[in-house]
């Protein structure tokens, strides 16, 4: 047990060190003549996985509205042409470029019917998230990762802001009980991070001229088993999802002066290793 435990921790270290040796810490801003842009999809190939919902068994009123009974957990999200939305892009071997310009909408989060809108937040290092409640019920929001904060969220209609100092990735959880919601953000130290829409399409502007290493990276969807929280309105211990960890797909690109380039990932149930430059 406590050789898995270790293996566990080692392996979320590993990914923390990953994305933060993918961001370039030393990134200079310059001015970009001539960029180029890359455009590109996500695409799943084969059978979609089986992921179960979760119940919703806390705050019905809220949560539920419509009463489906249950949550769709998000992790997985195919459009009808197979395009995978909340798949982040990004070039890997960039050290200068433009500066930072990534989307408001990813840095805005709020709670809405009990779920976390946008799924996928992108936040530039030394930036602020921006975190609302639109729920007349209790929620906190529980940071893990490359930020530890814990944000409660007793009122409808409360924001908050927060700085956030380290790249890397942070999980996004309520420890109010309501166990189905989940997010993830990357805190970035450079601009050339896109995320897929609900088509899998992506698009990075204004990138100099040159060869680099271009990135698809998915949260990942399966879960994995279960983690004891206390909820801490009822002080009551409740089972959430724990969820595998996250897969990447890589390839080459190309960038010429004013030109476009094109990048299509697919993606599957198989190992990264085995999908990549596909």
């Amino acid at each position: 047990m406590k050789t898995t435990k270790t293996a566990a921790a080692f392996a979320f270290c590993l990914v923390l060190w990953t994305i933060s040796a993918a961001g370039q810490s030393g990134y200079q801003v310059i001015t970009v003549n001539d960029g180029g842009t890359i455009t590109g999809t996500v695409k799943w190939s084969g059978p979609l996985p089986k992921i179960a919902a979760i119940p919703i068994n806390k705050d019905p009123e809220v949560c539920d509205p419509q009463s489906q009974k249950k949550r769709d957990l998000e992790r997985l999200v195919v459009g009808s042409n197979g395009g995978v939305a909340n798949t982040v892009v990004f070039l890997k071997d960039i050290s200068k470029g433009k500066a930072m310009d990534l989307p408001e909408e990813h840095q805005f989060l709020n709670q809405k019917t009990c779920r976390y809108e946008p799924h996928l937040l992108l936040v530039p290092v030394e930036g602020t998230l921006r975190i609302k409640s639109s729920d007349p019920l209790l929620h906190t929001v529980h940071m893990s990762g490359a930020s530890d904060y814990n944000l409660p969220f007793p009122f409808a209609n409360q924001t908050v802001s927060r700085t956030m100092n380290r790249n890397g990735l942070v999980d996004l959880r309520c420890n109010a009980g309501h166990v189905w919601m989940n997010a993830e953000m990357l805190v970035v130290t450079h601009p050339y991070y896109a995320v897929t829409d609900a088509d899998g399409n992506f698009r990075l502007t204004n990138v100099p001229a040159g060869d680099y290493e271009i990135e698809a990276w998915h949260e990942g969807w399966k879960v994995v088993g279960e983690g004891a929280v206390y909820d801490v309105m009822t002080q009551m211990r409740v089972q959430r999802p724990v969820f595998s960890d996250p897969v990447e797909w890589t390839k080459k690109v190309s960038v010429s002066a004013s030109g476009t380039a094109s990048v299509n990932f697919v993606i599957s149930d198989k190992r990264p290793e085995m999908a990549a430059n596909r």
